[in-house]
């Protein structure tokens, strides 16, 4: 079958919206609340990064609104979220809220620009550790394991929760430091996916693949995301796709570019190195970190190519059945399936076929239940490689117990045939690159008949 190319929403992958890119104002704010970005191809998932402040300006008290509210307007279009929530912003006082420093927490004041002073927590001090612990605990109990949550990051470490602190502290480099903040995540995000920036790695070498604190998210079964790539032009666009080799073949791995409109005053920005970022780090996300209008008019070229890319990519590229099938005997139908993007499908499923009859109602589900497409590996652009196999199906079996014969009912005839790909019950869960769907993530690939069985049993039930 033919991919038509078009950008594909699915599960562990797409792009991320910032939404909030950590003031309120950036970069959903001039969106009206019936806006969902319907015509951005592959958005997924709308990210909200916004200071701690702003959801517990009072100890215990939480203000879930600002984030619940335009996650909401995704979640009714049927996409997904994802959090990062900060201690330290460069432009304002008090990212940790200003009760946690009254309760004992230690840390400085810092002046930046224009005489303003921001209060820097010590990240390291046994206060503020716990009321971050309390606060995470609360912001788990209400997210974790969330279908329509799809990351959070560990945001409580570093300016901008990137895990630095812009040279200013030495705490944030100190790989015990930085295991606490990771481990309070990981003691309340049990079931949703962790990423950590690559910042707490340091600036490094593009290809040095083993960092102790990147080592050790790893082993925690956290992932890893860029923040950010294009700040400078190549040969510095980015320094992390060797750490990325270690995550990639396990768990998504997270892009976030500089800000667009920067990043392209200082000639950083191009639709190739967009593409060439997906390729080296191997991405099942993408950011939009702008405008999200003005990015997709600028960018559309640049992001229709990484779309055919991004995450992972199932293909049925080939498939052959016979004309008709008769109930009860088993049949063979040989397919090749393939995975033209760059990284594994995580959560796997199982190759699906369904007859329909002319109403679209359901005749017969069979499911591939050996073939599990997470094993099938991304390749090259334009080559990926295929898997070819055989799968054997009996429509309407005969069951017999004892001295008695059962079977189900099914009307002989002509039917339409359908591919998914999902759970081991038929149900199908991910888009495919194929027209003539049936609205429900199924594919016609063409007709099939039905013969009754050869030697119809005595007894019907």
């Amino acid at each position: 079958m033919l991919d038509d190319g078009r950008a594909l929403v699915n599960p562990d992958m797409g792009w991320t919206f910032h939404y909030y890119s950590n003031t309120l104002e950036d970069y959903g704010s001039k969106l009206i609340p019936s806006d969902t970005l319907d015509d951005f191809p592959g958005l997924s998932t709308i990210y909200l990064r916004i200071p701690w402040t702003f959801i517990e300006m009072e100890e215990g008290q939480y203000n879930w609104e600002v984030i619940d509210t335009p996650a909401q307007r995704w979640i009714d279009s049927g996409l997904r979220v994802a959090f990062r929530i900060t201690a330290l912003e460069s432009w304002m006082q008090y990212a940790t809220p200003e009760w946690v420093r009254k309760a004992g927490a230690k840390g400085t004041e810092t002046k930046r620009g224009k005489g303003s002073v921001i209060w820097r927590p010590d990240f390291g001090d046994p206060v503020f550790l716990q009321k971050v612990e309390n606060f995470v605990a609360s912001m788990a109990k209400r997210y974790d394991g969330s279908e329509r949550v799809d990351f959070v990051d560990v945001g409580s470490l570093g300016m901008w929760g990137e895990g630095h602190s812009a040279g200013e502290s030495e705490y944030c480099s100190l790989l015990e430091g930085q295991k606490k903040h990771i481990d309070i995540y990981c003691r309340h995000f049990k079931k949703t996916l962790i990423a950590i920036s690559d910042d707490f790695a340091g600036n490094t070498d593009i290809e040095k693949q083993h960092f102790p604190i990147t080592d050790y998210a790893l082993s925690k079964g956290v992932t890893l995301r860029d923040d950010s790539i294009m700040v400078l032009p190549p040969p510095e666009a980015w320094f992390s796709t060797g750490i990325a080799q270690l995550f990639w073949p396990t768990r998504p791995v997270i892009i976030e570019t500089e800000h667009y409109g920067s990043s392209k005053r200082r000639n950083a920005f191009s639709k190739e190195q967009l593409l060439q970022s997906v390729e080296d780090y191997h991405a099942s996300y993408m950011s939009i970190h702008y405008w999200p209008h003005e990015f997709l008019q600028e960018m559309k070229e640049g992001i229709d190519n990484v779309n055919r890319r991004l995450g992972y990519r199932l293909q049925l590229q080939e498939c052959r059945w016979p004309n008709e099938v008769t109930m009860d005997e088993p049949f063979k139908i040989s397919m090749a399936l393939a995975n033209a993007g760059v990284s594994p499908c995580y959560r796997g499923g199982f190759p699906c076929f369904t007859l329909k009859d002319e109403k679209g109602g359901i005749v017969s589900v069979l499911v591939d239940a050996k073939t599990n497409v997470k094993h099938l590996q991304p390749g090259s652009p334009g080559q990926p490689p295929t898997l070819k196999l055989d799968s054997v199906f009996v429509i309407a079996p005969t069951y017999k117990v004892g001295s008695e014969t059962f079977y189900r009912s099914a009307r002989a005839g002509g039917y339409n045939l359908y591919f998914s790909i999902g759970a081991l019950d038929g149900t199908p869960v991910f888009n495919l690159p194929y027209k003539d769907g049936d609205g429900h993530k199924r594919y016609k690939i063409g007709e099939i008949r039905l013969a009754e069985r050869v030697a119809a049993p005595g007894k019907k039930y």
